[in-house]
């Protein structure tokens, strides 16, 4: 196969697949008389394999290690458990630090309450101001959550 029909099959854009090579995640494909790369199934395989690692975050070095284990399938998969387990805590952490980014932006967004001139947007006085390295504090939460939920496109719930 060209690195084209490999593309296809893998869903792998080309430079990736280049990127790939070079980084050592795939081998180097053969090559044609015409000197093309020539690429067979264990490679669309690989790349299949690497873009679900890719797809759940994970690092580079992450994924030559799972590599390493499938390519010795007789070793014992007990340090592929610990890389897994030491992926969920760095995605746990992050969900942490996002869930607080959302309550700096909500509480950001609750400094504008109506449409103001740029001059008088609360937000970007906010932002403008030296106290925008500091967190925001939230003012009346019922306009966060109600921004919160036209963002998210959920119903907001109606007083009374």
């Amino acid at each position: 196969m060209k690195i084209g029909e490999v593309s296809t099959a893998s869903g792998t854009s080309i430079e990736s697949i280049r990127f790939y090579e070079r980084e050592g995640l795939i081998s180097e494909p053969g090559r044609s008389n015409g000197n093309y790369r020539v690429y067979g199934d264990e490679h669309v395989q690989r790349l299949v394999f690497i873009r679900r690692c890719r797809s759940l975050d994970m690092a580079l070095d992450e994924i030559r290690v799972l590599l390493r284990f499938k390519d010795a399938p007789s070793a014992h998969c007990g340090d592929v458990n610990s890389l897994l387990d030491e992926h969920i805590g760095h995605v746990t952490s992050r969900v942490q630090e996002l869930l607080v980014l959302e309550q700096q932006l909500c509480a950001l967004r609750s400094q504008c309450h109506s449409i103001e001139s740029g001059a008088d947007c609360g937000i970007l006085k906010h932002l403008s101001s030296g106290a925008a390295d500091a967190p925001v504090k939230a003012k009346p939460r019922g306009a966060s959550r109600r921004h919160r939920a036209a963002v998210h496109g959920r119903p907001t719930r109606q007083p009374g």
